[in-house]
């Protein structure tokens, strides 16, 4: 039987995402767990986090992870959920700056209190359905029609000029990077777990997804 890690970091839905991948991969093992060992036996890795990415790093560190993720980023399927994308980049203003796996390129900036083209307020956190435009195909939007509606909750934001590694933009005051991926990973600022059927679609898809492109 197939192996699912959700890595437990104590922070975001970690149960929402392990009922979630359980309901659309009833033939895989999802383990909930910060277990290196286990973590590096699973063929498909999920990284999610909700909540402040300091806090996410330092749990990281705690558990001596830190190594243990490097090497999953270059080994095997990842998905990142929230904090789970912006991790991936190389630096977060959240926290007072916070360096990141650099994974990705690019930064992650805190949303600005006012639209940037109209000056409305905007409200932040930007919590509720938005679209995504998908950039590039990716095994993950299989059979997911573009500009699908997603369930997104966060006050920071990805913003990066790298094409190659955009694979959806969201707006919200501003167009931000709202699904990213580079080889054999992909992580997105949305919650698929909260998405209803297209995010158990997209979940379905990145279970069934061995890495290539």
């Amino acid at each position: 039987m197939s192996k699912i890690a959700v890595l437990d970091l104590g922070a975001g839905n970690l149960h929402s995402v392990g009922k979630a991948l359980e309901y659309v991969a009833p033939d895989h093992q999802v383990l909930i767990t910060e277990n290196p060992k286990v973590i590096l036996d699973c063929e498909h890795v999920v990284m999610p986090g909700q909540g402040a990415i300091g806090s996410w790093f330092q749990s990281l560190d705690k558990l001596a992870l830190f190594d243990v993720v490097a090497v999953v980023l270059e080994t095997r399927p990842v998905l990142g959920i929230c904090l789970g994308l912006q991790a991936l980049y190389g630096f977060s203003e959240e926290d007072g700056g916070v360096n990141g796996f650099g994974w990705l390129s690019g930064r992650v900036q805190r949303f600005p209190i006012a639209h940037r083209e109209s000056k409305t307020q905007l409200k932040v956190p930007h919590i509720g359905w938005n679209n995504v435009q998908q950039l590039s195909p990716h095994p993950l939007w299989k059979d997911i029609p573009d500009n699908t509606r997603f369930y997104f909750v966060h006050s920071y934001y990805a913003c990066s000029d790298v094409t190659s590694e955009i694979s959806g933009r969201t707006n919200y005051g501003l167009s931000f990077v709202s699904a990213a991926t580079r080889s054999n990973v992909f992580a997105v600022q949305f919650h698929p777990e909260k998405s209803h059927v297209q995010g158990l679609n997209f979940l379905n898809n990145f279970v069934s997804w061995d890495g290539s492109l």
